[in-house]
């Protein structure tokens, strides 16, 4: 596997962003994955800034999360800074606690919603789709389960599947690639410590390094739509050693 993504909010604690851009180009990363405080409040000269570093150390940007707000509230200027970064498929990341449905019409409904806010992307002929973390694998009080209500309230959404995030909901990562991997076109590819370790990274671990089959897992998502693998440490110490080791194990597998 030789195009691997670098989720750049794995780097988020360690600017300047441009030394960032750097340094993942030196590891030999070819594209990374934006997220929506990245750019979001960015003027239209300061993203053309910003594809422009990316230029220069030989990095893409196929793949983009952006907040269901901007989504809906603001669609034309997502597809603006997608166009000028050369985005081609987008994930809705994450759901406040707050905000998340306690049933299953709730579940259903808000993959209605995510369904109507793709719109104008797939109009646009870009992938959207839910990125999704544990709560959606926590079973519900009449059993049914978050992520499959997602799925059967927006038919066209895409899956970026964070598999680390799967094991975390108590789930069996293989059994859902099975299940949606007609719908899966994105991967986060991350790894869990074993337990009791790393807790200063909130146990999470370098890519081969932790507790995840990861040459079983890409043998599996082979067999789906993948198209992007992307390396991803939610709190990692050196986001260098992170990178560098991380694109080792995936391109051995």
């Amino acid at each position: 596997m030789k195009d691997v993504s670098f989720q750049l909010y794995s780097a988020r604690n360690f600017p300047p962003l441009a030394e960032v851009l750097s340094a993942l180009g030196e590891a030999g990363y070819t594209q990374v994955e934006g997220y929506g405080a990245l750019y979001a409040s960015l003027t239209d000269g300061e993203i053309a800034g910003f594809k422009s570093g990316l230029d220069r150390h030989g990095l893409a940007m196929p793949t983009a999360h952006f907040g269901l707000d901007m989504l809906e509230a603001d669609p034309e200027r997502v597809l603006k800074i997608a166009k000028t970064l050369g985005i081609r498929a987008i994930y809705c990341p994450y759901l406040m606690p707050d905000q998340r449905p306690t049933d299953a019409t709730g579940w259903r409904a808000f993959g209605a919603r995510l369904q109507a806010a793709g719109k104008p992307f797939r109009e646009a002929g870009l992938d959207f789709g839910w990125h999704n973390h544990d709560f959606e694998f926590f079973a519900l009080p009449d059993g049914s389960v978050p992520l499959d209500l997602i799925f059967a309230g927006g038919p066209e959404l895409s899956w970026e599947a964070d598999i680390a995030w799967i094991v975390r909901g108590d789930a069996d990562p293989f059994a859902w690639i099975s299940k949606y991997g007609s719908r899966i076109t994105a991967v986060h590819v991350k790894d869990i410590a074993p337990k009791g370790e790393n807790a200063s990274e909130d146990g999470w671990a370098d890519v081969g390094q932790g507790t995840l089959d990861w040459k079983a897992l890409i043998q599996a998502l082979s067999r789906t739509s993948a198209k992007y693998f992307i390396a991803e440490h939610d709190n990692p110490s050196d986001f260098r050693r992170f990178a560098k080791r991380s694109l080792a194990s995936i391109q051995s597998y």
